[in-house]
């Protein structure tokens, strides 16, 4: 599992962008949400995450918030 905080959200498109702890940035979508839904998540709140490796480069997913 990784950690980091959402960084940038595009709502009207249903994905973001999270900053991880180890200095990259990661695009999730919203599908990859586990326990809450993508209206209710904030910029700078702390999530957990696996990496997905993808043709257009890493991915989150199973994205949860860190409690």
């Amino acid at each position: 599992m990784h950690t980091g905080t959402v960084k940038k959200l595009i709502r009207d498109r249903g994905f973001g962008f999270i900053s991880a702890t180890d200095g990259r940035e990661v695009f999730f979508h919203q599908s990859s949400l586990v326990g809450s839904t993508f209206d209710s998540l904030k910029g700078g709140e702390s999530v957990e995450f696996e990496v997905e490796k993808t043709d257009k480069g890493p991915r989150a997913v199973k994205v949860s918030l860190v409690k």
